[in-house]
């Protein structure tokens, strides 16, 4: 598919007890809070990575928005050039990191992002432009506010091109003014009809995802990647992290295939900012052909309310505990049966990554899924 609608790309679901915003947009294609085809959610990002580097060809520093635009931002990276630096946000504790950009998500769960620095004025200065990628941009607020950070930060930034690209574009003429002021252009797939999309959801009757209850582990098969997966909350180039995500899914689907009874139903899941090498997995064991559906998703942080009615999108939900602070909730939405599923997290074994796990292996299992595996990636960005 070469061109996207709202119909494709726009579901729309009720946030759980968010007063700041009661809405979300919610994408089938980007498998994150539904499972979607891997070769599905790639084409997409990849149709936007190629309208970017139709336009900007020379850019050479994209960041991408945690954590839903994770993967999006290193797909559309890997559209410029094999030497493109690819930095996500982040709301993880680094103490590795010495040097912080903190912005601020004003309508989001967890509004707090910070975007590391390290690097960061070096990027800046190879690159003729900038380009951010979100998945959804509404009144362009967050943008601003990382503009104004960037430009205070790095005083390079004052004569660079600015780009803000994203899957769907739902900005306003007083925004678009706001964001001419600051020199910063956008990049789009879809560009919805205006909606007044607090109204609505507000009739919408949901409930909060279940908790997990207490039980006993189920069997799951540990794996480890070949190599640990580079991390891009520090900054990759973005040809070397497809390269070391593209051996490790092919060094997972060697093992996985001798496990996995042909003609299975698979899902591989990634871990709330850990998202990519899932889809990168998801599409190689869709080309080697012997599994009969292959899905990707992953949990996230964003609480969002269950519904039965017809037509709303999430329609099962399980509270989890995070695999990246023992003290947080995550979420997984719209499981269902499949013959094998593969959790994937860039975390090493720590006590919050224990009982992450525990509680996700016990909600797939309850929705019926047969095999379970697990894949430590050997990073690890909460402790040293």
């Amino acid at each position: 598919m070469s061109k996207y609608t709202a119909a494709d790309v726009l579901l729309l679901a009720k946030r759980w007890q968010n007063t700041r915003r009661s809405y979300l947009l919610v994408n089938p294609l980007q498998a994150k809070h539904l499972p979607s085809a891997p070769d599905a959610a790639l084409q997409m990002m990849q149709c936007l990575g190629r309208k970017v580097a139709a336009h900007y060809p020379q850019a050479r520093l994209v960041i991408g928005f945690a954590e839903t635009a994770t993967a999006l931002g290193a797909a559309v990276a890997a559209c410029l050039a094999p030497d493109c630096v690819y930095l996500q946000t982040t709301r993880e504790l680094m103490p590795q990191v010495k040097s912080w950009l903190n912005f601020q998500e004003e309508h989001s769960h967890a509004v707090e992002q910070k975007l590391c620095a390290d690097n960061l004025s070096a990027a800046v200065a190879n690159s003729p432009q900038i380009i951010f990628v979100d998945d959804e941009i509404s009144t362009g607020k967050t943008l601003l506010n990382i503009v104004a950070q960037l430009k205070n930060f790095c005083p390079d930034c004052q004569g660079k091109e600015m780009v803000a690209a994203s899957i769907i574009n739902r900005l306003q003429p007083e925004n678009e003014l706001a964001w001419a002021d600051v020199g910063l252009r956008s990049e789009y797939l879809v560009r919805p009809e205006p909606l007044d999309y607090e109204q609505a959801v507000a009739d919408f009757v949901v409930s909060e995802a279940k908790p997990i209850e207490p039980a006993d582990l189920p069997d799951y098969t540990a794996l480890t990647a070949a190599a640990p997966y580079m991390d891009t909350r520090l900054g990759v180039m973005i040809g070397e992290y497809q390269q070391n995500c593209r051996d490790n899914a092919k060094y997972l689907a060697r093992h996985l295939a001798r496990k996995i009874t042909p003609d299975s139903r698979i899902l591989l899941l990634g871990t709330e900012e850990f998202m990519y090498p899932a889809l990168l997995l998801g599409e190689e064991l869709s080309g080697l052909g012997w599994a009969s559906e292959v899905f990707c998703h992953a949990t996230t942080r964003s609480p969002i309310g269950i519904g039965q009615v017809s037509g709303y999108p999430i329609r099962n939900g399980y509270r989890l505990h995070s695999f990246y602070a023992t003290e947080r909730s995550t979420y997984i939405y719209n499981l269902a049966a499949y013959d094998a599923a593969v959790i994937l997290s860039d975390t090493t074994a720590t006590e919050a990554g224990r009982l992450a796990l525990a509680d996700l292996l016990v909600a797939l299992r309850e929705q019926g899924c047969q095999q379970l595996f697990y894949v430590q990636g050997g990073q690890n960005v909460q402790h040293l």
